[in-house]
């Protein structure tokens, strides 16, 4: 039996069938180091994890295992910063003890009647999950008694703490006499997390699962430096160019949440806020949208978004970086969760890279610096991912045969590149009218007759060039794994590589001009997984028109023509089922030719 396996933890058999029948074999390492300790003996214990590392189950099954099923009163008491996280408690916990008869769990917070739940201590739980505030309210009334608890789960302390809720917790820790064992969970240990340590826990143990202050490796930070009044338009931008992204938005204030989020939704984007102003019922059913995949994003301050535990989370987007930059580490953990990578994405002023920087040395990675994409690169996104769609999407067996008489009668006439330009400007023409005149973003660069190649001028003239590689994410790469293999590749150090920016099926970056020529000779000999690598600075023919502003086929002759883009090949994605060249919406310095 192995030691490293559910199977191996020694705890009663109704919690053994029901771990069994969740499908839980290898513990995370918070619940290594746990569960076995609290099984043994249920000692004081500090257990330090991150936000998603599977804490509820580290003290929630030794919890359980000790339970007194015959007791007519509170035996065990969790305390949880926010109602999402309270309601999420008690789902997992009730989980683990579906198979124990007898087992009454209670979760009490506020925004919902107290009536209701009051009737539900009435029955005796031998388990009450609270958040300090509503506990408070309850005792005040005399509804629950806490004399006769002897296990306190305090579930993210700091959070608790960062809220307020100190004096809260010393008086609900006073009002637990009988209590013998305290367990308290936290993300970071602070002076406040450990003076609640020493005024109520006896002799504990403390566990951390991994160094202090560092984030998942699979996460790709990134970003985008817009002056103040470009904030919101940024933000839009980059949900333009990330089609399908399935992400929290976090903003600090809930003003802010319900500012961004009603603005979104004017333009047409599948958001909602998520904020402490709006009651339970409408939380839960925004919660119960984004699960169901119903919202593209949701937009949150941090507090809310303490109660999402969501594992295919894709992007995280800080409209506005965090005060604290420890929450920093909150927030990207969202996203790259259950080994998959992620994108977290901040938008900053100029007066903000210092706080990038402050950022980076807290969690020991390197953010990269990109480019807001322009109007011409968000329209060939969007292009490609609509492509893709169609070429992995599978309609009903019957779909063709009820209605193809129909489909063929109507276009018969039509030839196929015909047909093929007038579906794509169907789906494509709100965002070509939206972003026809889009104007640069990106601080520090007048938009006004500028466009990508003037830019890159401009880059020149300050001895920093930009340069053009054939490698994107249909290859796998990631801003991290370019500067990784530019790096393994050439003798230049990564902090000379800025400005990253990757596409489907190219990249951009600068580096000083001292420094291109001997990169492009270095990479020009290179394989990448066995395709030859072919580097170019991105303002010449090989990079194609580019385009920041305007019209794309005012800039390279009449719509449609063989003129009006930078790219005439089949999508990678497509290639297999789609035949035929696409005109694509030009832009974004993309290669000129036949893709192989």
């Amino acid at each position: 039996m192995l030691m490293n396996s559910f199977s191996s933890f020694s705890m009663r058999e109704e919690l053994t069938r029901a771990i069994s029948d969740l499908g839980f074999e290898t513990p995370t390492p918070i619940q290594l180091k746990v569960i076995p300790q609290l099984l043994s003996e249920p000692i004081d214990i500090i257990g330090l994890a991150q936000t998603g590392t599977g804490k509820t189950a580290a003290y929630g099954i030794p919890l359980l295992h000790h339970a007194d099923l015959t007791a007519k009163h509170v035996q065990c008491l969790v305390l949880s910063p926010t109602r999402e996280l309270c309601m999420q408690i008690q789902e997992e916990l009730s989980k683990y003890g579906t198979h124990m008869r007898g087992l009454r769990i209670t979760a009490v917070y506020g925004g919902v009647p107290i009536t209701g739940q009051i009737r539900e201590i009435r029955a005796n739980p031998q388990v009450v999950v609270a958040t300090p505030g509503r506990l408070i309210d309850l005792l005040e009334r005399k509804a629950i008694n806490l004399d006769k608890v002897e296990y306190v789960i305090l579930d993210e302390a700091d959070e608790m703490l960062n809220m307020g809720f100190r004096e809260d917790i010393d008086l609900i820790l006073k009002n637990t006499p009988a209590r013998e064992h305290t367990w308290l969970f936290s993300a970071t240990m602070s002076n406040e997390v450990r003076g609640i340590a020493k005024r109520f826990m006896k002799d504990w143990k403390e566990y951390s699962v991994s160094a202090p202050n560092t984030t998942n490796e699979n996460i790709d930070h990134q970003y985008f430096v817009a002056n103040h009044h470009n904030r919101f338009e940024t933000l839009r931008r980059l949900l333009d160019f990330a089609p399908g992204i399935y992400g929290i938005i976090f903003t600090r204030t809930k003003s802010d949440a319900q500012e961004v989020s009603e603005k979104l939704m004017k333009m047409g984007y599948h958001v909602s806020p998520l904020h402490g102003d709006m009651d339970q019922k409408m939380r839960t059913k925004v919660m119960d949208r984004f699960k169901a995949k119903q919202l593209q994003a949701i937009v949150a301050t941090d507090v809310a978004a303490r109660g999402i535990d969501v594992n295919d989370i894709t992007h995280v987007i800080n409209y506005e970086l965090p005060d604290d930059p420890e929450v920093y580490t909150h927030r990207s953990g969202r996203t790259a969760r259950a080994g998959k990578s992620g994108i977290c994405m901040s938008i900053v002023s100029p007066k903000q890279i210092s706080n990038i920087r402050q950022i980076e040395r807290l969690v020991k990675q390197k953010f990269h610096k990109s480019d807001i994409p322009d109007g011409a690169e968000v329209v060939r996104k969007k292009l490609f991912f609509y492509l893709e769609q169609i070429a992995t999407a599978e309609p009903q067996a019957d779909f063709a045969k009820l209605y193809w008489d129909v489909m063929h009668e109507q276009f018969a006439d039509m030839d196929k590149d015909e047909l093929i330009r007038k579906l794509i400007w169907l789906q494509l023409r709100e965002t070509i009218d939206a972003y026809q005149d889009a104007e640069d973003l990106n601080a520090g660069f007048e938009s006004k007759g500028r466009d990508r190649g003037e830019r890159g001028e401009r880059s020149f003239n300050n001895k920093s060039v930009r340069l053009f590689i054939n490698l994107g994410e249909k290859d796998g790469i990631n801003t991290g794994k370019l500067i990784q293999f530019i790096t393994d590749s050439s003798d230049i150090e990564p902090g000379l590589i800025d400005r990253v920016t990757v596409r489907d099926m190219s990249s951009f970056f600068n580096v000083p001009g001292d420094a291109a020529e001997g990169l492009m000779e270095m990479l020009g000999s290179k394989k990448f997984k066995g395709r030859k690598v072919r580097l170019d600075v991105a303002d010449q023919p090989m990079g194609g028109s580019g385009g920041g502003g305007g019209r794309p086929w005012e800039r390279g002759g009449d719509r449609g023509s063989d003129r009006g883009g930078d790219f005439r090949g089949k999508p990678k994605a497509a290639s297999s089922r789609y035949s035929g060249d696409v005109k694509a919406y030009g832009g974004g310095g993309g290669y000129k030719g036949k893709r192989k």
